[in-house]
């Protein structure tokens, strides 16, 4: 996870060799609407994807050339929101569970569960990722909203009491005894 601050772009790099597959994938959590200007560079510089006021996007390549891969977002149309940023950058494939994988032989019954097990769960922990995101958004949604609910509550309730005070001042005056004397001249 990355925090961006408003008006700022920032570039998590990653190593990539030639042939290789690679994979991203951002989400923005929290801030403003939510979104975000995304980039990814090759090498050269030249631009792989581009996309722009993204809320979340997933996004894959296979790498032309070795080198320094940059994976840019940023926050630059907004002048004062700070945003958190979910990103998932892979490259590669995993290493094999077993040694033995490499070679093209056949994998024992256990060894065969064994790696149909890793696959499962490495399933589950995307999935796991996905809700754990689904939930933190969620969250910071309904934190800004009972913020919001608790500020206009606290200015209704001024008002309520200003009105309150301003009937009380009105009835009094209605019932107030205001007696004219007159006095006589001349007599």
């Amino acid at each position: 996870m990355a925090s961006t601050q408003a008006a700022v772009a920032q570039c998590p790099i990653r190593t990539a060799r030639t042939r290789c597959h690679g994979s991203d994938c951002l989400v923005v959590i929290t801030g403003g609407h939510y979104d975000v200007d995304c980039r990814l560079e090759d090498p050269d510089g030249t631009v792989l994807y581009k996309e722009m006021k993204k809320q979340y996007d997933s996004f894959t390549f296979t790498a032309s050339r070795n080198g320094t891969y940059k994976f840019c977002f940023s926050n630059e149309f907004s002048t004062f929101t700070h945003k958190t940023v979910y990103f998932d950058f892979q490259v590669g494939e995993d290493p094999p569970l077993f040694p033995s994988e490499n070679r093209v032989t056949a994998l024992t019954q256990m060894e065969s569960a064994c790696v149909s097990i890793h696959e499962a769960l490495k399933s589950v922990i995307d999935y796991q990722t996905h809700f754990r995101l689904r939930e933190a958004q969620g969250r910071s949604r309904a934190e800004d909203l009972n913020t919001r609910v608790a500020y206009w509550s606290i200015g209704e309730a001024i008002i309520l009491l200003v009105v309150s005070i301003g009937q009380v001042f009105l009835l009094k005056s209605f019932f107030s005894d205001k007696r004219t004397t007159t006095t006589r001249v001349g007599s």
